[in-house]
């Protein structure tokens, strides 16, 4: 039988064959790419002609499609659906693929075919697109150490070797203990203040577990409902300090873990020439250096703390008037936050869900992509799948009907899948040894599961959630480039979030809603009062979400932009390094370090802030949509060429100023969030 982790796959669109898929296989199969990509790689150097872009550049490009094609399934999979037998290859996989990469990244031979063609660049007639690939080559065997001396490129392939292991460490003590976590009620009157979509979700996580009564996670659709809605203020602080206190000790404790690989890291720009890890990223990002990062973070402080601390007072303020005059803590804000919102703007959230059933948000968002960018989404129950969850889409134009993508789904929280939501590809759009090849896309999520009484029926916030995944896989889908290390989302960290951030925008809009917000048992519409309050709830306590954000971006550039190696207490150096963007009490023996997968093991090291970064970009693209209309077709296609089809192909502050004609407006921001 053919191997389905490498060989091409034999189902339509060559989707992979995920029935055919067993641990077992991944690490055999890993050794055998990496020993295909070795053989074309002595091609490469053995090759007698004079280096040029074809022979070196692209294959290069090309070599390694098997090693990507296991790894990327791996490490999928990892995330999504990772029995403990598929965890436990995770450090060898990590091992093999960082050995691999050293090997190539650091073989001199193969550096200087790379420079040769570098250093000639100039008297070449190359276009933009195979400019920026052959400078990101360049880049990338100088930036992993091909200039360095031999002593120095062995320490490098150490550390690299070593972080390899760590950050799948990190990711697999936070998956544990999320899930050695469970609240079990049996009492009835414990459940006051619950909707009843968190209770039925509970009393089916119970029966799952064999178990009498109801049952409370730290998932996101079980957590959040209850820290905002349960009465019970002992068992709210009982779930917040689950949360915040996740691998923080015994066998889980991921302390010593991030401070070895943010040393490990230090230690690797030092080696590079860069004063510190936060000056190696950045160099390769809009913002360029930590200075710049950290003067517009203090800039979004300035403005957002102020507002920050009216919105927490207001929520004190609101709890005395309710007649609880205990000492306010942080399992007290969302509680409060949302008796306030209801006041003010006479709607909770629960209100919402019968509107927001999963099947019609899905609809809605294939609809919202088809208005803008003419693509059409049709299921697929012929293909398989790695868990029953997952649903298949075949995507093309509805102009021509091209094959577009393939977009898999998978929006349930399970015991194999870590906490968040996500996009990711099983394979790039771009040329590769078959030919030019459309992507194939998938977004994960953790959503409100249904249950025997109701389907899935999301919060306002999982909506955004599930649009703002649904931007990332429209800019993988929509792409249009020939090589794809440099199509899709493979673009600067700080402009990745764009295309995310600006697609949340459309579900304040009753044009947008009106095509799925519609009740899953009367059909109705969401009335049009109600939009008018979500619009206005839209800036409620923009302070306080501005400066989380700002908290959380501000902990990373304290961990990257300078030596983390006198760091003796993750808890201290917590301390003080977010006591200026802390509004909400302290609470002694919480963390976030432990738990902040972005950084630690998901790429987003020294890159947290493009979060904000990315706002201001969309909501000054989005001004232009405002001014417009929604779905004008000129604006619609004007950013559909020059940001989504482009991927890495220029610089991203070229590609927004071809589309908005200026650079982007920071007041934009601030005037969406009620800040100026």
């Amino acid at each position: 039988m053919l191997n389905p982790l490498i060989q091409p796959s034999e189902l339509p669109f060559q989707a992979v064959d995920f029935s055919n898929v067993k641990s077992q296989e991944f690490i055999p199969s890993l050794k055998e790419a990496i020993s295909i990509a070795k053989d074309n790689i002595e091609k490469i150097k053995s090759t007698p002609e004079a280096a040029n872009f074809e022979n070196t550049i692209l294959a290069l490009e090309h070599c390694a499609e098997e090693v990507d094609q296991v790894t990327n399934i791996y490490f999928n999979l990892f995330s999504a659906h990772a029995d403990e037998e598929h965890q436990k290859l995770a450090q060898e996989m990590s091992s093999l693929s960082s050995d691999f990469s050293s090997d190539l990244l650091l073989d001199n031979q193969i550096f200087q075919r790379v420079k040769e063609v570098f250093d000639r660049r100039s008297s070449e007639n190359y276009n933009q697109e195979q400019t920026q690939l052959l400078e990101k080559t360049y880049k990338g065997f100088v930036r992993n150490g091909a200039l360095l001396e031999d002593d120095k490129k062995s320490q490098l392939r150490n550390i690299d070797q070593k972080l390899s292991k760590l950050s799948p460490q990190f990711s697999e003590n936070v998956l544990k203990d999320t899930n050695a976590f469970s609240y079990h009620v049996t009492n009835k009157e414990k459940l006051k203040g619950l909707p009843e979509s968190s209770v039925n979700a509970a009393a089916q996580a119970a029966k799952e577990k064999n178990l009498e009564g109801w049952v409370f996670t730290l998932d996101a659709p079980s957590f959040i409902p209850f820290l905002t809605y349960s009465e019970d203020r002992e068992a709210r602080e009982k779930l917040w300090r689950a949360y915040n206190s996740c691998a923080t000790q015994g066998e889980s404790d991921n302390q010593p873990i991030l401070k070895e690989i943010a040393h490990l890291r230090h230690q690797r720009a030092e080696i590079l020439g860069f004063e510190t890890h936060s000056h190696f990223v950045l160099s390769e990002r809009m913002a360029e250096s930590p200075v710049k990062v950290h003067d517009f973070l203090q800039t979004l402080l300035e403005k957002s703390k102020p507002a920050a601390e009216r919105d927490v007072e207001e929520i004190k303020e609101f709890k005395k008037i309710l007649g609880d005059d205990s000492e306010f803590m942080p399992w007290d804000f969302a509680f409060y936050s949302e008796k306030l919102k209801e006041k003010k703007f006479e709607f909770n959230q629960e209100e919402l869900r019968p509107y927001f059933k999963l099947e019609n948000v899905i609809a809605g968002a294939f609809e919202h992509a088809k208005k803008l960018y003419q693509i059409e989404f049709k299921e697929r129950t012929d293909m398989p799948v790695y868990h029953e969850d997952v649903k298949v889409f075949e995507v093309t134009q509805s102009t021509n009907q091209d094959f577009v993508g393939l977009f898999y789904t998978d929006f349930f929280p399970r015991k194999t899948k870590r906490n968040g939501a996500w996009m990711t590809n099983y394979r790039e759009q771009g040329l590769s040894r078959k030919g030019l090849l459309r992507p194939h896309v998938s977004i994960v999520c953790n959503f409100t599961k249904p249950t025997p009484e109701q389907p899935s029926l999301l919060t306002l916030d999982e909506v955004r959630t599930l649009f703002h995944e649904f931007g990332h896989a429209l800019h993988s889908l929509l792409s249009k480039c020939n090589y794809s290390s440099i199509s899709g989302t493979n673009v600067y960290w700080d402009f990745v979030e764009l295309p995310s951030q600006i697609n949340e925008n459309w579900i304040l809009e009753k044009e947008t809603l009106d095509s799925f917000a519609k009740h899953y048992k009367t059909g109705e519409t969401l009335p049009v009062e109600y939009i008018e309050k979500i619009k206005k709830a839209s800036q409620f306590q923009a302070g306080y979400a501005c400066i989380r954000q700002l908290n959380f971006a501000m902990l990373d550039m304290a961990w990257h932009s300078k030596n983390p190696g006198s760091v003796d207490s993750v808890e201290e150096f917590e301390k003080d390094v977010t006591k200026q963007t802390q509004v909400l009490p302290r609470v002694e023996g919480t963390l976030t370090s432990p738990r902040f997968s972005h950084i630690f093991a998901g790429g987003y090291s020294s890159g947290y802030y493009s979060y904000k970064w990315a706002e201001v970009l969309d909501a000054d693209a989005f001004e232009l949509f405002k001014e417009k209309g929604l779905y004008d077709p000129e604006t619609a296609r004007s950013f559909k060429e020059n940001i989504l089809e482009r991927g890495g192909t220029d610089h991203p502050m070229t590609l927004y100023k071809n589309f908005r004609g200026r650079e982007p407006d920071t007041g934009a921001l601030l005037r969406r969030d009620g800040l100026v």
